[in-house]
């Protein structure tokens, strides 16, 4: 069973701990969790449950996991899906001597699947049943990116801190909140109670459910962050309206939808790059690559002023720079395995490896120069060679050796050096675009 992995767009987040009865069988403390989820669940249902290994959903499947996991005073597994909406569920339990626990971390993805009001309600419905059986201290559900945005959990916060105080004041507004009695003491009840807000009720444990909004996909509306921002200000009465309002509606700006436009030169590089940032930083980095030109290639001569080989073996010559490709392919093979193809799509990937890997910044200068300059050198050579039927035309020097592809001459090493000078250099010099511009003028 393959599950469907959880990538590409923002996503519903949902943080939840409540505390469980320890005087009872672990299958009667779960009973109304998975009741409510089999009820509520809908379209999102999971229909992998992995312990030890992935097994169909079932309730015999769901025990035989967590028996599978069990480990002293605490168990766990996760809850995936096949099809589309993906899903990404991780279930914790804490058994005495520490305090009994359940804990739950849910993401479904695409956000947008949640734009209906009615699929919106039965989760809220899902939600407050678990609260009525297993008491919290806060839960909420939000945009995955938004929630990234405004620094959860920590809020500003040193991780220690963070972790001791836990939710200890209204931080933030989520799309979707609990807060539990003694959150709800502090704030005042009458004041909870009376939150602008599109749902606020008073749940029999002391509790009190609160969601801003009918539909959790449109959190970032100019409506929903108005909404957000004055029931925020309503529990906070400390906060400014218009500062919270204004920074919400940045965080809104942050997550628009920004359309690539990369230079096309190096746009399959920057779509690797743009794939590995985190969700909520993308249509940042989007803009950012939108706006910027890589310099033009220099490393190449006209082919009337091409040095003439001074080696005495040239065959000799071009079997080393074979040798030194060689190099870089027991290097990389194991992380990037398209680096065996020496082709224009094994460079691309060669530089988003040499980028992610920092590798410029993390390896000493003394190694690169003597190692991977060399290897990488001869390897955009060998692909020129091969692809764009280039010519070696072998010196002494590396850094004059050249390939001849129709009317000029390109200097692979001297590429290589500049390459790897720094982080921003792999961009600045990489090598799909010397490759592409190459390619342009080998007629």
């Amino acid at each position: 069973m393959k599950v469907l992995e959880m990538r590409g767009e923002d996503g519903l987040r949902l943080t939840f701990k409540g505390a469980t009865d320890s005087r009872v069988t672990l299958e009667r403390n779960l009973e109304p969790f998975l009741q409510a989820l089999e009820a509520y669940a809908g379209e999102w249902m999971p229909d992998v449950v992995n312990g030890k290994r992935q097994r169909r959903y079932s309730r015999p499947s769901f025990w035989k996991a967590l028996e599978e996991r069990r480990d002293g005073n605490s168990t766990a597994l996760g809850l995936y899906r096949t099809e589309w909406p993906a899903l990404d569920m991780r279930l914790w339990l804490w058994f005495p001597p520490r305090s009994p626990e359940l804990d739950i971390r849910l993401k479904v993805r695409p956000l947008s699947f949640f734009a209906e009001a009615e699929r919106c309600r039965q989760f809220v419905e899902m939600v407050r049943s678990w609260v009525s059986h297993y008491p919290v201290t806060h839960a909420a559900a939000h945009s995955e990116d938004d929630a990234e945005l405004a620094g959860e959990p920590r809020f500003g916060r040193e991780m220690q801190t963070s972790i001791r105080d836990g939710f200890d004041k209204i931080y933030e507004v989520s799309w979707l909140n609990v807060f539990g009695p003694k959150l709800v003491e502090a704030v005042g009840r009458e004041r909870m109670l009376s939150t602008p807000a599109h749902r606020v009720e008073e749940l029999p444990n002391g509790s009190v459910l609160l969601v801003l909004w009918p539909t959790a996909a449109h959190f970032a509306s100019d409506e929903a962050r108005e909404a957000q921002a004055r029931a925020h200000v309503h529990l906070r009465p400390d906060l400014d309206f218009d500062t919270v309002l204004r920074t919400l509606r940045e965080r809104s700006a942050t997550l628009a939808p920004v359309e690539p436009r990369f230079h096309p030169d190096v746009a399959p590089l920057l779509s690797h790059v743009v794939d590995s940032v985190a969700f909520h930083e993308r249509q940042r980095k989007i803009a950012e690559f939108n706006a910027y030109q890589p310099p033009e290639p220099d490393e190449w001569l006209p082919a009337s002023s091409a040095l003439p080989t001074d080696v005495d073996d040239p065959v000799g010559a071009r079997a080393h720079y074979g040798d030194l490709a060689e190099h870089l392919v027991a290097l990389l093979h194991s992380k990037v395995p398209s680096v065996f193809d020496t082709s224009p799509e094994s460079l691309t990937d060669v530089d988003f490896h040499f980028w992610q890997e920092e590798f410029p910044r993390v390896f000493e200068r003394e190694h690169i120069d003597a190692h991977a300059v060399p290897a990488i050198g001869a390897y955009l050579g060998e692909v020129l060679v091969r692809h764009l039927g280039g010519q070696w035309i072998p010196r002494r020097k590396l850094e004059e050796t050249q390939v001849l592809v129709g009317r000029r001459v390109w200097l692979p090493f001297v590429r290589a050096s500049r390459y790897m000078r720094s982080c921003q250099s792999l961009l600045d010099f990489s090598l799909t675009q010397l490759y592409r511009v190459a390619e342009r003028h080998r007629s």
